[in-house]
């Protein structure tokens, strides 16, 4: 374990309190810097925490090539990321803090169970604690001052201080789960420097669909398992969940760049719903030539497909009476209306384009200023792809500092 760094070694400041920060942090500290972590909120790692609510994905077990995939337009530069701090990279750091992982049937990687969030970020902060870390909580950063500085203000006493790092990394978070602290404030103090910032977009959300009001009475919410979505030309598997406003689940959430792209284009936005994704299409085809005349629908989905309820209402609701039923479960048409608020999104879209910063993460309008994790304008779908992509960039900013002294 390397001693706390010295009063003369050169301090980091980390502006922002979650994964991407605190591993920017320790690796920082790690190498001998002074570090300290200031966040806007009274603890540290508050997205880390509501993160864990619906199964704590560390990673994820995906190959390597596959995975820098899974971030887009950004595929290139992450491919990098995570070459320097890949899964198996993160998967390591978890044991060193005594926390042992394991891949899942779904391929996302777990912390064993008996271990919670709140377990992983306790050890966090013993080692940061271990490392000198100094971490500053209720500090709301305020902007830059001259060529180095940042200003902030300690909410708890209402003072203003400044500080001077020899480097500083950003790390802010996007604009969803406003009360994580993640509520996009620092793109106006990035814009005065004359940082160009897209604006934020909900991605991994839900879609909004206009069920009728009988639909909404009869189905409420309710799951369909084992089914395929499709929306401009991608194709995702998993299970959905019908709701009072539309539908969600990580198909839905897998799509959501395709659905904004569909939804700007100004022509209606669908998604395409397979109900039997198992089944080769002239498979379904025969079956559905098999009906007998006079045959419920509920009762013929039920002997042909095992497809109970609350299939055949879904089907009333979407199908066009005139089409083929064979068609319909293939690919039944969802029209999409919209998508979920932002405030409710599992990350967001937009922030600072990858033109803004140097291969080093850099701002070319600040040097020597970093950012790090949702900062950055990338996306990626659930499943242990939005942590590790945090926590890639945090490492790679702190490397960059490192390198750059």
């Amino acid at each position: 374990m390397p001693s706390p760094s010295p009063a003369t070694a050169p301090l980091v400041a980390i502006v922002g309190g979650g994964p991407a920060g605190l591993l920017a942090a320790q690796r920082l500290a790690e190498a001998g810097y002074r570090v300290r972590v200031f966040e806007q909120k009274a603890t540290v790692g508050r997205k880390f925490l509501v993160a864990g609510h619906g199964g704590f994905n560390l990673t994820n077990g995906e190959a390597t090539a596959a995975f820098a995939g899974r971030y887009g337009a950004a595929q290139a530069f992450f491919a990098q990321v995570l070459a320097y701090f890949s899964p198996t990279d993160l998967r390591g750091w978890a044991a060193d803090l005594g926390i042992a992982t394991f891949v899942g049937t779904s391929g996302r990687v777990f912390p064993e169970a008996q271990h919670k969030p709140a377990d992983l970020l306790r050890a966090w902060l013993r080692r940061l604690g271990e490392l000198g870390v100094e971490i500053n909580t209720r500090h709301r950063w305020l902007g830059f001052a001259g060529a180095t500085g940042l200003r902030f203000l300690n909410e708890a006493s209402g003072a203003e201080l400044t500080v001077e790092p020899a480097a500083t990394v950003l790390a802010l978070g996007g604009a969803s789960w406003p009360q994580t602290g993640s509520d996009g404030y620092w793109t106006q103090l990035l814009i005065k420097i004359g940082v160009r910032c897209q604006p934020f977009e909900p991605s991994n959300c839900g879609a909004e669909v206009a069920w009728s009001t009988f639909f909404k009475e009869k189905v409420g919410r309710a799951p369909l398992k084992n089914i395929a979505l499709s929306c401009g030309g991608h194709t995702v598997r998993g299970e959905l969940m019908l709701t009072t406003y539309g539908v969600e689940g990580t198909p839905v959430y897998a799509l959501t760049p395709a659905l904004r792209a569909a939804l700007a284009s100004g022509a209606p936005a669908y998604l395409h719903l397979n109900l039997k994704p198992d089944l080769p299409p002239a498979e379904v085809r025969r079956r559905v030539a098999r009906r007998k005349a006079g045959e419920s629908l509920a009762s013929f989905l039920s002997s042909a497909f095992s497809l109970k309820a609350p299939v055949p209402t879904l089907l009333r609701e979407l199908a066009d009476p005139a089409a083929d039923l064979a068609d319909s479960l293939l690919a039944l048409p969802t029209p999409v209306a919209g998508l979920r608020p932002l405030a409710e999104a599992i990350s967001s879209a937009g922030g600072v384009p990858f033109s803004e910063v140097n291969e080093n993460l850099m701002l070319r309008q600040r040097p020597g200023t970093y950012l790090a994790g949702e900062m950055l304008a990338w996306e990626a779908p659930t499943g242990g792809y939005l942590l590790q992509g945090c926590m890639s960039t945090g490492a790679w900013a702190a490397k960059s500092i490192i390198n750059a002294q």
